[in-house]
């Protein structure tokens, strides 16, 4: 007997980008200390008040079935942030509550693709972003970005891609480089979609990390709000990674479809997590800013240490909790380099052709670890691509 094609060729034989983090999580296991800067797991864990409500919630008997597009309360809450987010106005039939945001962008690509459709995707990308694509029995395909450019994606690479295609999937700001698309570029996408009739799924989990400039969701731009979905997650903005809990924002009709596809597959997401969601928003933005301000601060202690040196390049990363590093000095790959750095310093970064041809010979690096470690491991791993460069 065998697994379906759909299964079996969910990674298209290829690497699903996490050899060297795997590898590091072998020497911890080995007893090895290792600084991890690899997956976007912050420090800090879910706020006791946050788990204090879910407490409350589940002891108060809502351990049932939940409402499957969401609690009425919780969607409205998203609803009325998103209006005020975006200015385009938003009712609770514009959203389905999903289990995390990984959930949401699986919905979202069954709801507009048929089985062999093209659906087109910017690289760098989140790695999961290709198996997702192949899940919903699409066909996907990348688009590069380029470095030059700071990543930011060229509306003309999109639409020489974009005949037949019938979505697109963006990341703003952007896992794994921290750029945060500009104006200019989401209205040419924009564009783009408009004249090749395609669909815009806006994958925005990380919109309350935003250091430099504006976040702008392409839903509000002119004639966008009918063929965008877009995707959203407590993960990142409320450090409640562990909890699964998004969502998808889109035409209300698309939404009634999705809780069909919900009613079939998911069946909700448990009711005392959703509560907790809710108290989770109605903390407000200043609580949100407490979650983002480790990755600021973060963030300029690392240009501190890069702007001592002249060999690790990086990328102008405006939001986010990453930094992707240019360490093509040292004449390694970003895999090769990665490997060497953990072997010798005990130090995990994830190498940039985990996420796509376009950032080979860079590194990710997560900011996720308290700030003298951080600052400390930047300096190691600077001083490493130094000594290799020099050897070079």
């Amino acid at each position: 007997m065998q697994v379906s094609n759909r299964i079996s060729t969910l990674l298209s034989g290829g690497s699903d980008g996490w050899e060297v983090f795997n590898r590091a999580r072998q020497m911890i296991a080995e007893g090895i200390s290792v600084t991890e800067l690899t997956i976007g797991e912050h420090d800090i864990r879910t706020a006791a008040p946050i788990l204090q409500d879910m407490h409350r919630s589940a002891m108060g008997g809502h351990t049932g079935y939940a409402s499957i597009p969401g609690i009425p309360a919780l969607r409205d809450a998203i609803a009325a942030r998103v209006t005020a987010r975006t200015g385009v106005p938003t009712s609770r039939e514009n959203v389905m509550i999903t289990p995390g945001g990984q959930s949401a962008l699986f919905a979202a690509h069954m709801a507009v693709i048929d089985p062999g459709d093209t659906a087109l995707y910017i690289d760098p990308y989140y790695a999961t972003y290709p198996g997702t694509l192949r899940g919903a029995s699409a066909v996907p395909m990348a688009i590069k970005a380029h470095a030059s450019d700071a990543f930011q994606p060229r509306a003309t690479d999109i639409a020489a891609h974009a005949a037949g295609a019938k979505s697109l999937l963006i990341n703003s700001p952007n896992n794994p480089t921290g750029v945060v698309y500009s104006r200019e570029t989401l209205e040419d996408i924009a564009e783009v979609c408009v004249e090749h009739d395609l669909w815009l799924i806006s994958d925005e989990v990380y919109d309350t990390q935003i250091w430099e400039g504006e976040h702008i969701s392409p839903r509000a731009l002119e004639g966008m709000a009918e063929r965008t979905l877009i995707v959203g997650s407590m993960s990142k903005s409320h450090a409640m990674t562990g909890s699964r809990i998004g969502w998808v924002v889109g035409p209300a009709h698309i939404v009634e479809d999705l809780i069909n596809l919900a009613t079939h597959t998911t069946y909700g997401v448990p009711g005392f997590i959703q509560e907790a969601a809710l108290f989770a928003l109605e903390q407000g933005e200043a609580f949100e800013a407490e979650i983002a301000e480790p990755f600021r601060r973060r963030r300029a202690l690392a240009y501190n240490v890069l702007a001592a040196q002249n060999v690790v390049g990086v990328v102008p990363n405006a939001g986010a909790m990453y930094m992707m590093l240019d360490v093509s000095a040292t004449g390694l790959s970003g895999e090769g380099f990665a490997y060497a750095l953990l072997e010798a310093h005990h130090i995990a970064v994830m190498p940039g052709e985990s996420f796509g041809a376009a950032a080979a010979g860079h590194v990710r690096v997560a900011m996720t670890v308290d700030d003298a470690a951080f600052e400390s491991s930047l300096k190691t791993l600077c001083d490493f691509a130094i000594t290799l460069a020099t050897k070079g």
